[in-house]
């Protein structure tokens, strides 16, 4: 399971820059590694597309729900309309066919007082959701450093 654009691109990007490289002579002679099925599929793909996404999220909502440091500010929330705009959002972000249509996180987050410990909570539950799939540490590590910039724009306190 795993996911986007961003390392294989980055991968396919490094591999033909040297590859070049090294047919020119300006780098060393060893020969280019190929180019494999994994650097080239998305992130969605890798992940294991949306039904997979779906069961990560659903797993992460659960993860939240049971977390008494943070289940308290999703007292009043739609659920199921959360969980459908997560897997859209983590579907969009990652490559995949979907078109998150929710509000933006500034927005939506703006006078919630959320800290950096609440974020970082959050962050907690969405690892255990990854690592109950078993989601290799290339694909989380890229999954989360694509979510992790929202942090601006949901945090307002230390």
């Amino acid at each position: 399971m795993v996911s986007k654009y961003g390392m294989g691109a980055m991968l396919v990007g490094a591999v033909a820059l040297c590859g070049g490289c090294a047919e020119t002579g300006g780098v060393s002679q060893a020969p280019r590694p190929e180019v494999t099925a994994t650097m080239t599929k998305s992130l969605y793909d890798r992940l294991g597309g949306k039904q997979a996404i779906t069961a990560v999220v659903d797993q992460f909502v659960a993860n939240v729900a049971a977390d008494g440091r943070i289940n308290n500010r999703f007292a009043t929330t739609d659920i199921p309309k959360l969980k459908g705009h997560l897997v859209d959002q983590v579907c969009q972000a990652t490559g995949g066919p979907c078109q998150y249509q929710g509000r933006d996180m500034k927005g939506t987050h703006l006078g919630m007082q959320i800290s950096s410990a609440d974020f970082g909570a959050l962050v907690q539950d969405l690892v255990a959701a990854l690592d109950t799939f078993k989601v290799p540490a290339g694909e989380k590590g890229e999954l989360l450093a694509l979510l992790g910039p929202m942090k601006k724009d949901i945090v307002e306190l230390p």
